[in-house]
Formats: structure tokens, C-alpha cells, sequence
């Protein structure tokens, strides 16, 4: 808890669509922390869902008038995180997920570290578990969480100490920082929140990851859904290029990259009929590297059928983010292109 006779009013702010299976988890969890109720309010802004997430929301909001509900009649996130940020009275911002959870000291704990390291934006490291424990869902989780699978995201791979980053997952800002470099670009439906720390960096703001602060996030546990998700992501870093001047950090291209070496690798095969001893190595290189990784998930989880999952689960996040990465840039040149006949 924070060392003061005066703690700030926090606001958390959940934007959501059809999540009645976390919604109340997600609430309660804010509700129920060890930060002074009176200084809390949760605000649910829902994009018009079609499920039970509006009366499961509704009806926690009769029984708590700390939680508020709001519409979001364009269903588009940073146009719910916008309003939310709006509608709030909060001293700090904080922003999650519905099928996230916190633990009871997440809130004290960001506003401690908030207010002692002067940070604009705070965060903590993702605990990423599977929505549904099958060895699909529990090898997605250890691929979202490991350095091979999602990189240089330290919010997700761990941090020793407090670091300086260009992102963190949700995040809990100062109430001022929307006032200095304005909300989020609504027209980014994906990786708003991504544009929005590299401009608060950009504007001078500090972001840091705090290693004690924790939350838990619950991937998605099938391919399909691990393929639509990432395929979305990626398609954004590229297309967000026409309304944000730097939507992305340069390690959210390395999908892209890869898809065009395998492109360019069955090019050569079917063009000279021949395999280039390099694109072998590299390709080689590269399935050594996801079974290895996969071993090690296995072995964590003393679960072989892991193992395999693990490998598809590789594949499938880094060709999907960097399928949708290619066609977010032919989808730009094909807009460039009719801009220009008009």
C-alpha cells in the first residue's frame, strides 16, 4: 500500500463484447483488492454484446454503485477506451482486459510505484494461462510466453528489476498524460494502445515494467482463434502506418520477415527446382530452435502431447501475425494506389 494520508481515486476502465464467461470474474477482481473501495470505480464500456455480459454487468452495478456501464454503440476498442477515459473521475487511469484477472494488490501496487517513480505509465508482467486446459490451450499459453514465441515483449517473457519499455499490458496511467498528448486514435482497430506509449514516449513520458506487479491473462486456446487474433495484430502494425506516424516498434516486423523468407524459399524451390542450401539451414535452423522450445514446455508440464502442440502453436502465431502484416501492406499500396487514380 502506499505510504500516504492521501491516496488518488483510481479509475479502472474494461472494454467489452460478449465476455460473459470473465466479465464478473474480471469486475470482482477490482472490487475486491485491498486498495480503499471508497477511491474505486469500474467502468464497463460494452460494444452492444450480444450475450449475458450487459445484465451480468448491470446486475453487480445494482448491488455496487461503484461499477458503471457504458455503451460503446461503434464497437471499436480505442473508442471505448476514449469514453471510458471520459467518463472517469480517477486520479489514475488504469485499463484492462475482460478476460483478464488482477490480484488484490495489483491497484496499490501500480499506484505505489505510479507515484514514487514519477512514471506516466505503469504495468506489470502477464501471466498468461489458457482459457481451456487441453494441451492446444496450455501450449499457446507457454508460446505467448516465451521470448522465441513473442520476442522482445518483456511484459510477457519477465523482468528482473524495474525497466524502462516502449509498451505495457493495460497499463495504469496519470490522468494528466491524456490531457498533454490527447486519447487514442480511434482509428486503429487493433495496436491502439501500442501507438499511444510510443507517442507518450515520444512526447517525453516514461513507461516502466514493474517485475512484482502481476496480472493473469487466458489466451486463447484454439488455433483458430491464436490465427484470427494474430493475423488482426499483425495486419494493424502496417495498416495503423496511414493514421499514426509510428504505429510500431521495429521487433513488430520480424513476423513479416519471416513469411517473406518462406515465400521467397518456395519461390526458389518451384521456380529453379532446386532448395537453396541457405533457406534449408535457415528453415531448419528454425524448427530445431520451436522443439526445443517445445521440449522445455513439455517437460514443465509433464504433458507430451505438449510437445507437438507446441510446434503448430509456434508456426501459427509467427505465420499468422506475418500473413496479416503482408496483406495490411498490399491492402496500403492498393489504397495508395486508387487514391492516386482518383
Amino acid at each position: 500500500m502506499v505510504n500516504s494520508l492521501k491516496l488518488p481515486k483510481v479509475s479502472i476502465i474494461i472494454p467489452a463484447r460478449n465476455e460473459e464467461k470473465f466479465i464478473e470474474r474480471c469486475v470482482k477482481s477490482f472490487l475486491d483488492c485491498d486498495y480503499p473501495g471508497e477511491l474505486i470505480e469500474v467502468i464497463v464500456v460494452d460494444g452492444m454484446s450480444e450475450d449475458g455480459t450487459r445484465d451480468i454487468v448491470n446486475e453487480i452495478s445494482i448491488r455496487d454503485n461503484r461499477v458503471l456501464l457504458i455503451d460503446n454503440e461503434k464497437k471499436i476498442t480505442p473508442i471505448a477506451m476514449n469514453l471510458g477515459v471520459k467518463a472517469s473521475t480517477g486520479e489514475y487511469i488504469f485499463f484492462s482486459g475482460a478476460h483478464s484477472e488482477m490480484p488484490s494488490d495489483y491497484i496499490s501496487k501500480c499506484v505505489r510505484h505510479a507515484i514514487e517513480s514519477g512514471a506516466d505509465n505503469v504495468g506489470g508482467v502477464v501471466k498468461t494461462v489458457p482459457r481451456v486446459k487441453s494441451s492446444v490451450g496450455i501450449a499457446i499459453s507457454k508460446v505467448l510466453s516465451s521470448p522465441l514465441g513473442v520476442g522482445g515483449a518483456k511484459f510477457r517473457t519477465g523482468v528482473s528489476k524495474p525497466t524502462e519499455v516502449d509498451t505495457v499490458p493495460f497499463g495504469c496511467y496519470k490522468r494528466e498524460v491524456f490531457d498533454r498528448i490527447g486519447y487514442f486514435n480511434e482509428n486503429l482497430v487493433r495496436n491502439q494502445d501500442i501507438e499511444f506509449n510510443l507517442r507518450l514516449k515520444r512526447a517525453g513520458g516514461k513507461i516502466i515494467l514493474f517485475p512484482d506487479i502481476e496480472l493473469t491473462y487466458y489466451s486463447r486456446s484454439t488455433y483458430k482463434e491464436l490465427w484470427r487474433n494474430n493475423f488482426g495484430n499483425g495486419f494493424w502494425v502496417i495498416a495503423a502506418k496511414k493514421y499514426a506516424e509510428v504505429p510500431y516498434s521495429r521487433r513488430h516486423l520480424v513476423p513479416l520477415f519471416f513469411v517473406l523468407f518462406l515465400i521467397l524459399t518456395v519461390l526458389n524451390c518451384f521456380l529453379l527446382s532446386s532448395w537453396n542450401l541457405f533457406f534449408l539451414s535457415v528453415v531448419s535452423l528454425y524448427f530445431l530452435l520451436t522443439s526445443l522450445a517445445s521440449a522445455k514446455h513439455a517437460i514443465e508440464e509433464r504433458n507430451f502431447p505438449v510437445f507437438f502442440a507446441s510446434i503448430i502453436a509456434y508456426f501459427v502465431l509467427h505465420v499468422s501475425y506475418g500473413l496479416g502484416s503482408l496483406w495490411g501492406l498490399v491492402n496500403s499500396a492498393m489504397i495508395m494506389i486508387t487514391e492516386k487514380q482518383l
